[in-house]
């Protein structure tokens, strides 16, 4: 171990810029703090500070950085011996509030393991966003613990993966390093999807072996062509890693054999000008391929990534992509705005990291009220994770949104006033549904009025930036205070009845209460509200209700009495969870089965499966207008299999699969608590409410759980009976 640090000291000293004295005592102070601990690998603790603090000098990070790495776990595993005042006073407040800041919160009680998680990624943020040096360390801490990963059992494995490429890789991406990106979701897809994984690992093996001399030809070709203009260039090339191509097949369903970009060639030139001279001659000795040309540097990414990107064909018939870049560009790339992260450079390179770094102040402040898990990752996975597009104003000022935005996102990213007052939007002068997506470069006016009845919950489905739906979700929790209580009782209602015992509206009344006061709330109106508008989910909730509601409604000795209803219920649902088991597949065995959001079979369908690649066999109805054109391509006919309905599939379900329902009704100010009364009455769970208005009708779209086909005939029917409905269709997700 000894040794190791050893090397990286050596490293460290021929830069000339690093006070080795310091690291040098941030290194004997760890090892004495982590004296007798050892990784699951069996290796002494120190092993993994050290293997950190290496990659933070990968980063080319100052002393502070390179000391936070070596102290980074000593808060955390040793705060018997040490804490934050001790680190201060040896290592200065910068060392300290880093390491505080990659510190997870172990001494704040939690009632979920959900809550813990999203507190330690919000302070996680927090930190971040005084000092990037903060996510910095992290990533790479993440980066060797996802290395020895193999030493962790099957469970921990795919938790820590999960998290790896849902939070970790994207930040680095964000942060543009492309390094730790691509090894991150590489290894995490190892353990997420090893079958896949291994797929295309054979592949990517098998397409370079018979085109094994490829790079090389096409590196002397294009040096040839370079050499000719005399331009002083450098030339590296690259196979696409196994994570994109398996992104890019899933994401565009496409065969591996569609992936044109797995050859790459890198240019790298002293000046932008070089770069556009580089592009010239390329497209000179090379046909290009349409559409497959991308400029980065006169339109960079938000991570500050610049190049760029072109797909020519070589004379073998092969496409390979050149990125061309200069050195800084390079820079850039590789490391991100860890290229940047120079405090001494003075306040001009502080100020662009500041600017750089406001979606992490957005992202704090938009989602500050949200305990919902899948509600705070959500617009994180979204703001965070994608790329974004740039669109104009009529004035010509640029407003930034996530990829995928609608006119919706431009409207709330103007004002929020502009948002409510919404009817209708232009794009470059055309009228466009406010739906469509926007491209970069568009012009984009939207159309207001006064009378405007202000936005839909349609559009919480629609929308793809969090400042949006933030927007939008605070205008229904302040306008539709009412409606919003109306649905959140009958939520909670339809919840304390699955319970299987009778209680009284005083009973209702006091459990909510004390349920809003744990949860800090004024009151159980609220509580009420926050679940009507989408604050919180009813699942948030569900153990607070039940611990609750066995409180006040029985004695605690009653729920030991032989098999109670709750009992039973549960049994049943646990049976459910397994629908799995409710379809038999001909000829596969042993495989994992998903049902088709395009489609939502239901027992009683007639259904088809079809072999996905890494992701088992997917269900769809048999009359699926995806089905069909999928049974005509000749290359996929073999991967479509017999599929049917167990005959034991009642046993197996109980209310379990998914189904929308379109109900379409004559406005009313209480037809959405007359449907959802109705829903509740008939004992089926609801998962999503949505309405939109239509010339006086009004469109309701629920999605349900129901048992089967015979089953979402009797709740069609039943919704039919409500008043002012005039019709109900099946519908998909």
């Amino acid at each position: 171990m000894e040794h190791s640090f050893d090397a990286l000291l050596d490293r460290l000293s021929k830069s000339g810029y690093y006070d080795i004295e310091k690291i040098k005592k941030a290194y004997h102070f760890a090892e004495q703090m982590h004296a007798g601990q050892k990784r699951i690998s069996g290796d002494p603790y120190i092993v993994h500070p050290v293997a950190v603090a290496e990659i933070v000098a990968d980063l080319q990070l100052d002393t502070e950085s390179i000391c936070a790495a070596l102290l980074h776990d000593i808060l955390e595993d040793c705060c018997d011996k040490v804490d934050y005042a001790v680190l201060k006073k040896e290592f200065g407040a910068d060392i300290a509030d880093i390491v505080d800041g990659v510190t997870k919160l172990i001494h704040i009680p939690f009632e979920t393991k959900q809550e813990e998680s999203i507190e330690n990624l919000r302070k996680m943020f927090l930190a971040m966003s005084k000092d990037l040096r903060v996510i910095f360390i992290k990533l790479a801490d993440r980066l060797h613990n996802m290395r020895t990963l193999s030493f962790r059992s099957p469970e921990k494995q795919r938790l820590i993966a999960l998290e790896t490429m849902h939070v970790y890789a994207p930040l680095a991406h964000r942060l543009g390093i492309q390094k730790i990106k691509q090894e991150l979701e590489n290894l995490a897809l190892k353990y997420l999807d090893p079958i896949g994984y291994e797929e295309i690992k054979k592949d990517t093996e098998r397409r370079f072996g018979e085109n094994k001399n490829f790079l090389e030809k096409a590196t002397r070709m294009v040096e040839e062509s370079l050499n000719e203009y005399g331009i002083k260039f450098k030339l590296e090339g690259r196979v696409k890693t196994i994570y994109s191509i398996y992104k890019k097949m899933y994401n565009q369903n496409k065969s591996f054999d569609e992936i044109y970009d797995f050859y790459a060639l890198r240019v790298i030139v002293d000046t932008e000008l070089d770069c556009y001279t580089v592009l010239g001659i390329i497209h000179e000795r090379f046909n290009s391929i349409p559409g497959r040309f991308k400029d980065y540097i006169s339109n960079p990414k938000p991570n500050l990534y610049r190049s760029l990107h072109t797909t020519v064909m070589s004379k073998e018939g092969i496409p390979f992509e050149v990125q061309i870049r200069t050195w800084e560009m390079h820079q850039v790339a590789e490391y991100g705005l860890a290229a940047h992260w120079k405090y001494k450079s003075g306040e001009q390179a502080k100020a662009l990291i500041d600017q750089k770094l406001q979606w992490i102040h957005t992202l704090l402040e938009t989602e500050k009220d949200i305990d919902d898990p899948e509600e705070f990752f959500r617009p994180l996975k979204i703001d965070l994770f994608e790329d974004e597009i740039f669109v104009f104003t009529p004035k010509g000022d640029v407003v930034n949104l996530p990829s995928g935005s609608t006119p919706i996102d431009f409207a709330y990213a103007i004002h929020s006033e502009v948002g409510n007052k919404m009817v209708g939007a232009k794009v470059n002068g055309n009228i466009v549904n406010i739906d469509t997506v926007l491209q970069t470069g568009q012009i984009v006016e939207i159309l207001t009025s006064s009378s405007s009845k202000g936005p839909s919950r349609d559009w919480l489905k629609i929308v793809r930036s969090a400042e949006a739906r933030n927007k939008i979700r605070q205008y229904f929790k302040r306008e539709m205070r009412a409606e919003n209580i109306i649905v959140g009782k009958m939520e909670i209602d339809k919840e304390l009845k699955r319970y299987g015992r009778s209680f009284s509206e005083a009973q209702r009344t006091e459990i909510v209460k004390n349920i809003a006061n744990r949860m800090g709330l004024p009151d159980a109106d609220d509580l009420y509200n926050n679940i009507g508008y989408g604050g919180m989910s009813i699942s948030k909730i569900a153990p607070k209700l039940k611990e609750e509601f066995f409180r006040v409604v029985a004695p605690a000795e009653e729920e030991h009495v032989n098999e109670t209803i709750v009992e039973k219920t549960a049994r049943h649902e646990r049976k459910g969870k397994n629908i799995a088991e409710s379809v038999i597949i001909d000829s596969v065995e042993g495989c994992t089965v998903k049902f088709a959001k395009c489609c939502n079979p239901l027992p009683g369908d007639n259904i088809i499966g079809f072999i996905t690649k890494g992701f088992g066999v997917s269900i769809h109805k048999y009359d699926c207008p995806n089905a069909q054109a999928g049974l005509k391509r000749v290359e996929d006919k073999d991967r479509w299999v017999v599929a049917s309905w167990s005959k034991q599939v009642d046993q197996h379900v109980f209310n379990n699969f998914e189904a929308v329902l379109n109900i379409y009704a004559i406005y009313t100010p209480k037809i959405i608590a007359d449907v959802s009364v109705a829903l509740s009455d008939m004992k089926i769970p609801v998962t999503s409410l949505s309405t939109r208005e239509n010339a006086g009708e009004m469109i309701i779209t629920a999605g349900i759980k129901c048992s089967g086909l015979n089953h979402l005939n009797n709740i069609i029917q039943g919704l039919k009976k409500v008043k002012n409905v005039r019709d109900v269709t099946r519908g998909t997700l």
